[in-house]
């Protein structure tokens, strides 16, 4: 391994080691408070645009597999730790995470203070960033930085949604005659474990790409409709954004993530690009209804501007305890909610999962 640096848009520099694969790796560097789980974060579509920090600071002691994955392969730019472990020990591990970086073409950096780091994206904001192991010259890179693409206004979703519908099939120890109600899973960026928990709930799940129209989603006569999870600006996803507000009303639909973002666009609202935002498997969110408390998995960098949306029946049911952001909301007329968290975690806390049931109740109405 030999020197790397990573570089923000605002000139801070870091100087590291390399890791993974050798080169430059261009992207928002965002930091994410998970202590495992490093490699469902790889593997989470929704960080396709991005460069990751982990702000525990030993990342790799268990290695990878193929099984713990959240996609088909990773997307994110670039992965940033303070400490990548010498050692795998974990019985199901078959490559370290250096060579798994290495597999996928992904620049790393380690050794520098991700601490301060941290603090600086918490102080400043989520930064333009490079990190490279070829050119080590501030001002060449600089360049490079200032001319690379940003994620406001770009859509992403095109770039990690399927190509063809398929149907999920992972075992799972729920028999076929048990899978009782059809789901249409539109994917902006879907994780494997949304897929995983609809099954478990007695689900059907056909995952159709981004761009399928609302007659071929009508056509599979779905008893509902689930908007996933994905990456960057949801007010870039225009063709998703006009299936969904063309679905309201036609059937039941939860949104998870971007989903619920998409939701609130299509109800006519507005969204908005958090300072630094919501990285990890700590966030408490209060159920407005319930006075419940969930600690969450999140990963998001847009908001739902819920004051904006003029239809007064589209509520706010959940609220982020850290700064009073909207992680929630439902229609009094339509059948449909929606939530900016994870409920199927991966990785995270299992609070929040009988959202899956309520989804099921949805549709059983």
């Amino acid at each position: 391994m030999g020197q790397a640096i990573l570089l923000l848009e605002d000139g801070t520099s870091f100087v590291g080691e390399g890791f993974g694969v050798q080169g430059e790796a261009f992207g928002e560097v965002v930091f994410n408070t998970s202590i495992t789980g490093y490699q469902e974060i790889i593997t989470d579509p929704s960080y396709k645009g991005q460069i990751v920090l982990m702000t525990y600071p030993l990342i790799g002691n268990y290695g990878v597999n193929e099984e713990d994955v959240e996609s088909r392969k990773p997307w994110l730019e670039g992965f940033v730790v303070k400490e990548l472990s010498s050692i795998r020990s974990n019985w199901r591990s078959t490559m370290s995470l250096d060579e798994y970086l290495k597999k996928y073409n992904i620049v790393g950096i380690q050794g520098i203070d991700t601490r301060a780091l941290t603090r600086h994206l918490r102080m400043k904001g989520a930064q333009q960033g490079v990190i490279s192991t070829q050119d080590l010259d501030a001002d060449s890179l600089m360049k490079k930085l200032k001319a690379s693409p940003r994620l406001v206004g770009v859509d992403l979703v095109k770039e990690v949604t399927c190509k063809e519908p398929y149907e999920w099939s992972e075992k799972l120890g729920v028999a076929k005659h048990k899978l009782k109600y059809k789901v249409a899973v539109l994917d902006c960026g879907v994780k494997f474990n949304i897929l995983r928990n609809l099954v478990s709930v007695g689900c059907k799940v056909k995952v159709m790409p981004a761009r399928t129209s609302v007659e071929e989603i009508l056509k599979l006569k779905p008893d509902g409709l689930l908007l996933s999870n994905g990456p960057g600006d949801p007010e870039a996803v225009t063709y998703v954004i006009e299936t969904a507000r063309k679905l309201l009303g036609k059937l039941p639909i939860f949104g998870i993530c971007l989903g619920h973002q998409i939701l609130g666009l299509a109800l006519g609202g507005k969204t908005y690009k958090l300072k630094f935002g919501h990285h990890g498997g700590n966030h408490p969110v209060k159920d407005l209804k319930t006075g419940k408390i969930s600690i969450t998995s999140q990963n998001h960098g847009f908001n739902v501007d819920m004051r904006s949306i003029p239809d007064k029946k589209a509520v706010m049911t959940h609220i982020n305890l850290y700064d009073n952001t909207a992680e929630g909301l439902e229609h009094n007329k339509l059948k449909l909610f929606s939530v900016q968290y994870h409920p199927e975690a991966g990785p995270g806390p299992h609070d929040a999962r009988y959202l899956f049931e309520r989804f099921v109740k949805l549709m059983r109405k």
